[in-house]
């Protein structure tokens, strides 16, 4: 043994233990070499059995042993998919499902026919009416259409009362064209007059009558049959409330009665068209109240009004239509909304007349009273 222990450990052989040598095998055959241990793979999906190869013999291990059988690979199982079942298509000639009916649409409405022309109750051209130099009226052109309320209205002198008298026939114009209902008024009087109801301002009458003679004369002399003019007089006598009076001499009546019996005889014969000049005046609230009823529901069934008056307030309520004469001539017509604008008619009546305060005259001597 040599001095270095670690190089006799290499070279020595250990015979502590016998070795047994195997025995060669022949040389036409060569020993079966061990296979390589594998590496371990991560488990796989299992596949489907497949049939043994029997051409290729089993290799034997190394000491001759035949080697242990593979175990069999587990059977793949199949995993059942989940599908949503389908729903079968509907066949073409199937009948379509009934929709519900759909409400049927309100249909539109019809534009309003256009209105057919409307001919004026009275139309005024250029009327004039003139004393030598001086004009009372000096062209007034106006046309009022059925079923309209209008009053005309202007300061004392203006020629309202003169400009009514020439539409009514108790004076002639100087010029200037009146018709009534198509009808020339001096033309043709007669019929023209038929058409008219009028009441006029310094009312004179047939006072030595009583009231339902008054109204049934007058019915009479516009030709209605007696029975219709003994009818009518008491309806109208019922509704200016004067039924009372009717056996009365008119020329013990006052001023308020003398009015409303005139007024029920220039409605007796139903006109067309009314002509009233100042047909409230000495007329009492209460009686007023039921004239104006009667001359609205006149209008709204297609009479025509034409009416003068001082009172602007009772123009501005009853009226629907306004003119404005100043000096003879008419400066301002339309609805009364088209002329007062945002005023009212009075402030709008007292600015068209060009009335100025600081104009009036120095009447200082009137504070000093006398005595």
């Amino acid at each position: 043994m040599s001095e270095d222990p670690i190089a006799d450990a290499v070279t020595e052989p250990d015979t502590s233990e016998p070795v047994t040598t195997a025995a060669e095998p022949p040389s036409d055959a060569a020993a079966p070499r061990p296979k390589p241990a594998r590496t371990p793979r991560r488990p796989s999906r299992p596949r489907a059995p497949s049939a043994p190869d029997e051409s290729v013999p089993e290799t034997p291990d190394a000491d001759g042993a035949p080697p242990a059988p593979r175990p069999a690979a587990k059977p793949r199982t199949a995993t059942p998919r989940t599908t949503t079942p389908r729903t079968a298509a509907k066949p073409r000639s199937a009948p379509a499902k009934p929709r519900a009916p759909r409400k049927p649409r309100a249909p539109k409405p019809a534009p309003p026919p256009p209105r057919p022309p409307v001919d004026p109750v009275l139309e005024l051209e250029h009327l004039t009416k003139r004393y030598g130099s001086v004009a009372a009226v000096e062209d007034v052109t106006l046309a009022l259409d059925p079923g309209t309320f209008t009053g005309i209205v202007g300061p004392n002198g203006a020629g309202k009362t003169t400009t009514l008298s020439m539409i009514t026939g108790l004076l002639r114009p100087t010029s200037g064209m009146v018709r009534i209902a198509g009808v020339d008024a001096w033309r043709h009087p007669l019929v023209a007059k038929r058409q008219i109801g009028v009441l006029p301002d310094r009312l004179h009458t047939f006072d030595r009558l009583t009231g339902a003679q008054l109204l049934y004369t007058t019915a009479v002399l516009h030709g209605l049959d007696r029975a219709t003019a003994r009818r009518r007089s008491r309806e109208l006598a019922e509704a200016f409330k004067i039924e009372h009076a009717m056996s009365r001499l008119v020329a013990d009546y006052s001023s308020g009665m003398l009015k409303k019996t005139a007024l029920a005889a220039a409605l007796i014969h139903a006109p067309r068209l009314l002509v009233l000049d100042e047909p409230f005046e000495s007329v009492d609230p209460v009686s007023a109240m039921t004239v104006v009823q009667i001359l609205k529901d006149f209008a709204a069934a297609g009479g025509t009004v034409l009416l003068s008056s001082h009172s602007m307030e009772l123009v501005e309520r009853i009226c629907d239509h306004v003119a404005v004469i100043v000096e003879g001539r008419l400066i301002a017509g339309g609805t009364v909304d088209e002329v007062r604008g945002d005023q009212s008619l009075q402030e709008r009546f007292v600015e068209l007349a060009g009335h100025d305060i600081e104009t009036l005259a120095d009447l200082t001597w009137l504070h000093r009273f006398s005595g």
